[in-house]
């Protein structure tokens, strides 16, 4: 299954550089830049889990204990189901397991259509990072990207489908955790 997930990962990954591409006027992410990683939820899907996870028995043994940490501080300061936190896997404002990143994140930055005619865009717009510039009463003033790139669009899109992809149940990152 995973082996298909990263041909899944290679072409969507191909399809987003080209968004970053024809957006990167108004997206402001480089290295470093770790705000929507410091407060969020992280919906995550078990096939993205088990990726990550991957990723994770990869790091150095230092990195390992530390995400561990990271992971009791957040479970034991969490009073609510629905309080964001910053994500475990963040080292020194950079994502330790980038290469087996969620698809949430995959995305994050651009500023899309979803299917309901809900223009979605980044929160650090508020920030004044990305489309902040063309930003107006609560709206952008530039066309979206015109393809719902929430997560379960993608996986239940045509790209999962002819991987023959099942993600499973999606949760937040830090409810797979114990």
């Amino acid at each position: 299954m995973l082996k298909n997930y990263r041909k899944f990962l290679n072409d969507l990954d191909k399809k987003l550089d080209k968004y970053f591409k024809s957006q990167s006027e108004n997206i402001c992410c480089k290295s470093g830049c770790s705000g929507c990683c410091e407060v969020g939820d992280y919906p995550f899907t078990q096939l993205e889990m088990m990726y990550l996870m991957t990723g994770y028995k990869s790091l150095p043994v230092h990195h390992q204990a530390q995400i561990r940490n990271n992971l009791m501080q957040i479970k034991s300061n969490r009073v609510s189901t629905h309080l964001y936190y910053k994500c475990p896997f963040l080292i020194d404002n950079k994502c330790s397991v980038y290469e087996n990143r969620g698809i949430t994140c995959r995305t994050f930055g651009l500023a899309y259509l979803t299917k309901n005619k809900v223009v979605k865009i980044p929160e650090c717009v508020h920030d004044g990072l990305c489309y902040s510039k063309v930003f107006k009463n609560s709206e952008i003033t530039v066309e979206p990207i015109k393809e719902d790139l929430s997560l379960l669009e993608i996986t239940n899109g045509k790209l999962a489908k002819k991987y023959k992809l099942d993600f499973g149940m999606s949760r937040s990152l830090i409810d797979w955790f114990p």
